[in-house]
């Protein structure tokens, strides 16, 4: 008997070794693609960062801490660090304000929201160069859309320097860059509202409940992981905002404008400096992480609350 269940084991365990080794095999595209994606990009700019490259030739020589030390102490780098956050939390709040007053609005004129869902995704499908070369124009000083309004309303007074002076430089392509993807937080934010129960809201109007009051104590704590969620997404997507730094401003006036992303550009592309833009591009790495990583733990936590 002993021997007969023996081989019964053996031979119930082989469909499920093939199974295991199939699972196994159908994971191995994923592998490579992470490995090609992710962990060689990586090792590479880890690599190149303690190194002495240019565009045309790589690891001429190991120059271990060199490229920190200098990026440290260029008075460019670290600015544009500051920057790049100020940036991307700055945009990320106001498309997100932005775009969950618009789905509000959707959500209680428009149900369904078809038609004006499809009209949101316009400034989403237009590309960002584009989006940057049409407010560039209108934010021109002469002939500029918002400087003939200007014109028209006070005649005689000077333009504004929308683009060439500092702090509006950097207002101006926050505000473009919200404007942009404020319809993507509206959408997420619309999916969300269309998810929480009628019940809720039933028994709050049966309590005599306002409208503030509706809003303050049920919709908000209940869409606040979703806005949390969007914010983390938008942070995301802005720090790696780059076209319209380019197409608007190039960086300036004087470095006023140039965030992380950009100052790698320039070290890679017009210094041909790949050591530097591969240090910067893992200091970059490093902020970034320091400031998805809380907010990642807090939306955690919302989530958990909500549950």
């Amino acid at each position: 008997m002993s021997i007969v269940s023996t081989r019964t084991r053996q031979v119930a365990r082989r469909p499920a070794r093939r199974a295991t080794w199939t699972g196994r095999a159908m994971l191995v595209p994923a592998v490579i693609a992470v490995v090609v994606i992710a962990v060689y990009p990586l090792v590479f700019s880890i690599a190149a960062s303690v190194s002495d490259s240019s565009l045309g030739q790589q690891f001429t020589e190991w120059v271990g801490g060199e490229n920190y030390a200098a990026l440290f102490s260029d008075g460019v780098t670290l600015p544009s660090l500051v920057r790049s956050v100020v940036f991307a939390l700055a945009s990320a709040v106001i498309a997100l304000i932005g775009g969950a007053a618009v789905a509000l609005c959707l959500d209680v004129a428009v149900r369904s929201g078809r038609v004006l869902r499809v009209l949101l995704l316009l400034p989403l499908m237009t590309p960002p160069v584009m989006v940057g070369v049409i407010w560039r124009l209108m934010l021109a000083p002469t002939g500029g859309l918002f400087n003939n309004a200007i014109q028209s309303i006070a005649p005689g007074s000077e333009p504004i320097l929308f683009l060439g002076s500092s702090p509006a430089a950097m207002i101006s392509v926050i505000v473009v860059d919200a404007w942009q993807w404020a319809p993507f937080c509206a959408l997420l934010v619309f999916a969300a509202l269309q998810t929480l129960p009628s019940e809720v809201y039933e028994a709050a109007q049966v309590d005599g409940a306002g409208t503030v009051q509706v809003f303050r104590r049920i919709t908000l704590p209940l869409l606040l992981p979703a806005l949390l969620t969007t914010l983390l997404l938008k942070v995301v997507l802005s720090f790696k905002v780059f076209d319209l730094v380019f197409v608007m401003t190039g960086g300036g006036p004087g470095f006023d404008t140039t965030v992380s992303s950009y100052d790698i550009y320039r070290s890679a592309f017009q210094s041909f400096d790949i050591g530097m833009a591969a240090a910067q591009t893992v200091v970059f790495l490093v902020l970034v992480t320091i400031v998805i990583v809380p907010l990642n733990a807090v939306r955690h936590r919302a989530q958990k609350g909500a549950s």
